[in-house]
């Protein structure tokens, strides 16, 4: 089996499609050859259920032989997952130097090419060889692995090192919960943008932090450890990339995270658990969809992210991208944005509709952001002297201030997390 990082230098292909109840639809996974690089010169479909030997049926597999030489291609990509007795039936069937690529190893390979750093690089990596393993155990001969003891088992390395992964994941994992605590402790609240690939999540992080702009290709940014692009293509984003935004004095960490596709592998979304989690953990999470999907392949992107993502910590917020591409002027009583919005809300109880891109409706979505926040007001009595003073400046680094009155005492409002308020009182009992 070759390394899927070589394949990405390119190389033609035959996409295969196949429903059981309707004509399949190629487009994605063409744009998912294509990212791959892949240039596709033929797309097969068929209608029938899945056969256990050869995904398409021992006729066609060698009908798409036949093709698959005349037109001299690279690999042959099935929109679907192949396991490993079918992936080595169709590498006898095929011809030499043509093989099969899954849908899933499709996935992996453009992983493979956007991973910007080390969890996301491991994560994949993890995912990667987890696909191989059954794969090389169905294609390895007994007596191959015999005469490779002395050298090593080609096996055992891969478990080996999946196991070292794992563990180097784990430790990742405990960095990133206590990187979220040590956030709620200096009173950010915590905002994840989540959704379907190609849904504008990095356009809509690029207009809600400070001091970034849906034109920068590098903004100068207090965060910024990488770009963050805005590209019209699949997983532009595939490591979690925080930015910090002010919402009425409140500070808040926005998280753009990876964005999921339909039949990921399960595999890959174990391997990028770490990366999931910074959706599930979040004080709110913004659940982006493509306005401009029609409604049923909306509510499928939908369904996939909800199953992707899991139990939240806090309430989700539906946005609605795009909706400029969908109506002109934006009007939300229009009879397509309203269908979308009911798809939507059959999963979340809010939704906004928003175009990222031309500054529609993200005043609206702020707002239902700061109001979902976990923040309390309070007013408080501080000692008017060094302590007091100290208190004060310590709640401007950790709280919204709304007022300020002294007097004998100096008499603060705040709004922030209620353990900053808690802390705060604390401090103020104690005489700091």
């Amino acid at each position: 089996m070759q390394d899927s990082q070589s394949r990405l230098a390119g190389g033609s292909a035959i996409v295969v499609a196949r429903a059981a109840d309707e004509r399949p639809d190629t487009t994605e996974i063409e744009r998912l050859a294509d990212a791959a690089g892949y240039a596709v010169v033929d797309a097969v479909t068929q209608q029938r259920r899945e056969d256990p030997g050869t995904w398409v049926g021992r006729g066609k597999a060698a009908e798409l032989a036949e093709r698959a030489r005349e037109l001299d291609v690279d690999v042959v990509v099935f929109d679907g997952g192949l396991d490993p007795g079918q992936y080595a039936d169709l590498v006898d069937l095929l011809p030499d130097g043509v093989e099969p690529v899954d849908r899933y190893r499709l996935v992996l390979d453009v992983f493979a090419e956007g991973t910007g750093d080390k969890r996301a690089a491991l994560q994949v990596e993890a995912a990667r060889l987890a696909y191989m393993l059954p794969r090389l155990r169905r294609i390895t001969k007994v007596s191959q692995l015999s005469k490779a003891v002395e050298k090593g088992n080609p096996i055992l390395d891969v478990e080996d090192r999946i196991d070292r992964i794992e563990n180097e994941l784990a430790a990742i994992a405990e960095t990133a919960a206590e990187r979220r605590e040590g956030r709620r402790e200096a009173g950010q609240g915590l905002v994840a943008i989540a959704g379907y690939t190609n849904a504008g999540k990095t356009t809509l992080l690029h207009r809600l932090a400070d001091d970034m702009s849906v034109n920068d290709a590098d903004p100068d940014h207090a965060d910024l450890t990488d770009s963050t692009p805005i590209e019209d293509r699949l997983f532009a984003t595939l490591e979690t990339v925080t930015r910090r935004g002010t919402l009425d004095g409140f500070g808040v960490c926005y998280t753009d995270t990876v964005g999921f596709v339909d039949a990921l592998p399960h595999d890959l979304v174990e391997s990028f658990s770490a990366t999931i989690d910074e959706a599930a953990a979040a004080d709110v999470t913004l659940l982006v969809v493509d306005a401009t999907d029609d409604p049923e392949r909306l509510g499928e992107k939908v369904r996939t992210s909800v199953d992707a993502i899991g139990e939240t910590e806090g309430p989700v917020v539906g946005v609605l991208n795009k909706v400029d591409a969908v109506v002109g002027d934006g009007d939300a009583d229009d009879d397509g944005l309203r269908e979308r919005r009911d798809v939507l809300a059959e999963v979340v109880d809010d939704v906004v509709a928003v175009s990222a891109l031309a500054d529609d409706g993200i005043d609206t979505l702020r707002d239902r952001v700061r109001e979902a926040l976990p923040t309390e007001t309070a007013t408080l009595s501080l000692p008017n002297d060094g302590d007091g003073q100290r208190t004060l400046s310590w709640l401007y680094d950790h709280a919204s201030v709304d007022d300020v009155a002294y007097g004998e005492d100096v008499t603060v409002t705040v709004t922030a997390r209620p353990s900053v308020l808690e802390r705060a009182r604390a401090k103020i009992a104690d005489g700091r």
